[in-house]
């Protein structure tokens, strides 16, 4: 019996070593899992990564044709509002060769309006600010004068008028521009 006891002392240990391993697979097994689904996680953030940045190039892409588009045909809508003031001049000048003066000076106004209706299209505005206070964001004024009826820095008169688009100043009004009325020649 000597003999089979150091026999059952190895089964013994090989029983525990494959009891041990046994017990360990699971826990390997449950490592593989979630190292398995780590790297799925991964696959799946690189793979939305590159979409991204595939998306952001259409997008950059996009907007560069858009913002060459802007300056190539930007002018296109005032363009096609001048063209009928150029028409209105070709006309007039047909006709000046045989037209009265006050026929010239109708065709003049007529051509003025079209002009005026073409600017207002595409959102440009007059500024003719005679009699309303001097500001030096919209009129640059050429001259002072003084006044006895105006308000000191009124604008008295309007040598050029000014121009803005939308709630941009493309040109200011060129005014002149009231003073206090000077002492001595009231008295």
């Amino acid at each position: 019996m000597n003999q089979d006891a150091p026999e059952q002392g190895g089964a013994d240990e090989e029983l525990e070593v494959a009891v041990a391993a046994a017990q360990s697979e699971p826990a390997v097994s449950e490592e593989q899992r979630e190292l398995d689904a780590l790297r799925h996680e991964v696959s799946e953030a690189q793979d939305k990564l590159l979409r991204l940045a595939a998306e952001l190039d259409n997008v950059r892409k996009r907007a560069g044709r858009d913002i060459e588009n802007a300056r190539r045909y930007g002018l296109e809508r005032l363009a096609a509002a001048l063209l009928p003031v150029r028409d209105s001049l070709e006309a007039g000048l047909a006709a000046g060769e045989n037209a009265d003066a006050e026929a010239l000076r109708e065709g003049k106004k007529a051509t003025l309006r079209l002009l005026d209706s073409a600017l207002e299209q595409v959102g440009i505005v007059e500024l003719d600010p005679e009699g309303e206070p001097f500001d030096p964001a919209h009129h640059e004024a050429m001259t002072m004068q003084p006044s006895a009826t105006a308000e000191p820095n009124t604008v008295l008169m309007v040598i050029q008028k000014g121009y803005a688009i939308h709630d941009r100043l493309l040109r200011p009004a060129r005014v002149v521009v009231s003073s206090a009325s000077d002492p001595k020649e009231t008295e």
